[in-house]
């Protein structure tokens, strides 16, 4: 899972007001190719090369489309994929709402300036989430979602080689994929090195031991006002689900369209 797949759903693209046909938050604005009326979220830099499984969606889609045509949006598939996609892997569970209709347009200057940063101090991360609407709780459990994927050695490079809050063996681990060069910029590594294929709560204890890949991550846990925070789910996996279930449930709602609004397309990568 890369980096910003759980992120992209807590997009909240430019573009109209309540109730109109626009890219705004889970409506399946990012599943739109390029038009020659706008420029789609996938090239945008939190994506580009790192939001995959596109073709998943396209699936799952035609195989809907042909037993109930125009009865579930990309939005729900979305949303159900993102919460089942966590249980397979062996985390939490939670009941989707459903009822999303899909955006006509997407926000590429949207997804460049709305989508939190991995270079993000934790007084940005805090901020960005609370515009948003979620509470700083809500903003660490959701961060958890990195106890699995991986990111691309251009959004961690400064970290490893020249923050001092590492692990020094941690580091020294990572140097060898992501050198100082920028021809490395496409290596990926883990966000989570103890357990990087299962949802759990390993994230956290990582950033107990100055392991954070992401410069964002470590922020979590660097003396400030989330250290209790991320040293309780460390230590509790079950509290951390429970919040983690709770924040997904509630960014899920996030800026959706309804009712009229929007459509309910036939192929996720264009507006009917």
């Amino acid at each position: 899972m890369p980096e910003s797949a759980f992120y992209d759903k807590k997009r909240s693209d430019q573009g109209g007001g309540e109730g109109t046909p626009h890219g705004r938050g889970c409506d399946a604005s990012i599943l739109l190719d390029d038009t020659s009326d706008f420029t789609g979220e996938k090239t945008a830099a939190p994506n580009i090369k790192s939001v995959r499984g596109f073709e998943v969606i396209d699936t799952i889609k035609s195989q809907l489309e042909s037993i109930c045509p125009g009865v579930v949006s990309c939005a729900d598939i979305l949303a159900v994929a993102a919460r089942d996609s966590v249980v397979t892997l062996g985390g939490p569970s939670w009941t989707v709402q459903l009822g999303r209709r899909d955006s006509m347009t997407a926000s590429f200057s949207g997804a460049n300036t709305e989508l939190p940063s991995p270079i993000f101090n934790l007084s940005d991360l805090i901020t960005t989430f609370s515009l948003k609407g979620f509470t700083v709780n809500e903003m660490v459990a959701l961060s958890g979602a990195h106890t699995t994927g991986q990111a691309r050695c251009v959004f961690f490079r400064n970290r490893v080689h020249n923050e001092t809050n590492i692990d020094s063996t941690f580091a020294t681990s990572l140097k060898s994929n992501c050198t100082i060069d920028t021809g490395d910029d496409e290596n990926l590594s883990s966000l989570d090195i103890t357990t990087p294929v299962w949802f759990d709560n390993g994230y956290f204890k990582n950033l107990l031991s100055s392991k954070g890949l992401l410069h964002s991550d470590q922020q979590l846990f660097s003396g400030g006002s989330t250290d209790s925070l991320v040293t309780k789910y460390s230590n509790n996996a079950e509290t951390f689900y429970q919040d983690f279930s709770n924040a997904m449930l509630k960014m899920s709602n996030l800026s959706l369209l309804t009712g009229t609004a929007g459509q309910i397309r036939t192929n996720c990568r264009k507006i009917n």
